[in-house]
């Protein structure tokens, strides 16, 4: 693994070192839309659906940043998986790379719809590529044994503590984002201390684990988890290999190109207040994890 500031990462290569820091950009580019160049299957059945991802689901993991860890840390024809599924951006990514990809989605409606964007986004020849399996994340190593000491690379955005404080009535009378509504109806609370030795299991010798978080204030304090996530990653086996920042926003010259959606605007304040202005999300961090060991090895820990 290598550290890139290109659009467009090379593919993966033996002789890459790991680097102790790097900068990726990646800005957020999923979208909830098929792209203007798709042509989704024809048919009532394959219409996509009339719910959206909403905006903080949507980009947990975008479409620039998945495919820059997919090229990056794996080869053809290997095997990635998504526990914390919120879209579609891994799975495209995954088989337009010509990869394979498994997402845990436990809620039924979310699966609905990530279904219903693979069909829009990707050529029928390509939705082969890509399964979702009905688990829970700390559930991974149940839901994939079939991948079991195969997978390549996992990608994982676990849920920012504070952020789904939504009753699952509320969700379905504003139309019903079914990402918040299966963290909700799930619990998918991020369990530290089952779901690593779930992913270690499922991750092949020498293969990498991408814990994409975001510090985010909640009730008055600062929290920011990489530095517990990687204590524990440690207690499980892994070798905590290199923290990637990548920037979310376009980068135009030395200028971010930062943009406020309407939930933010809606925010803004007097400037005498002292209450915490609206947050932009400029970069995410990014924890890259390691399982000891080469890819040539066999068996499980």
């Amino acid at each position: 693994m290598t550290s890139t500031n290109k659009q467009n990462p090379t593919p993966a290569s033996s002789a890459r070192q790991l680097l102790p820091l790097s900068v990726w950009l990646c800005p957020d580019d999923t979208t909830d839309q098929p792209a203007h160049d798709a042509q989704p299957c024809q048919g009532p059945a394959h219409r996509a659906p009339r719910t959206r991802i909403c905006e903080r689901h949507l980009g947990t993991v975008s479409s620039g940043l998945a495919r820059h860890l997919i090229t990056t840390a794996t080869g053809e024809g290997d095997v990635i998986a998504e526990p914390f599924t919120t879209n579609s951006a891994t799975l495209c990514a995954a088989a337009e790379l010509d990869r394979r990809a498994v997402a845990c989605v436990p809620h039924f409606p979310l699966a609905q719809h990530i279904g219903a964007q693979l069909r829009a986004y990707l050529p029928h020849e390509h939705l082969g590529r890509v399964a979702m399996r009905p688990c829970r994340a700390d559930q991974m190593h149940l839901g994939l044994a079939d991948q079991s000491g195969q997978v390549a690379l996992v990608i994982a955005a676990p849920p920012t503590v504070g952020a789904c404080s939504a009753e699952p009535r509320a969700a379905r009378a504003r139309g019903a984002c079914p990402a918040c509504l299966s963290d909700v109806l799930t619990d998918s609370a991020f369990r530290v201390q089952s779901f690593l030795p779930s992913a270690y299991r499922v991750l092949r010798p020498g293969g990498h684990l991408a814990i994409v978080t975001t510090a985010r204030h909640h009730e008055g304090r600062l929290i920011d988890p990489a530095p517990a996530i990687i204590r524990e990653a440690r207690k499980a086996g892994f070798r905590y290999s290199q923290h990637i920042i990548a920037v979310r926003v376009p980068v135009e010259g030395d200028t971010l190109l930062i943009q406020a959606a309407p939930a933010s605007l809606g925010q803004l304040r007097d400037i005498r207040s002292r209450a915490l202005p609206p947050a932009a999300r400029v970069h995410a961090d990014v924890c890259i994890l390691t399982r000891p060991g080469n890819s040539g090895q066999e068996g499980d820990r």
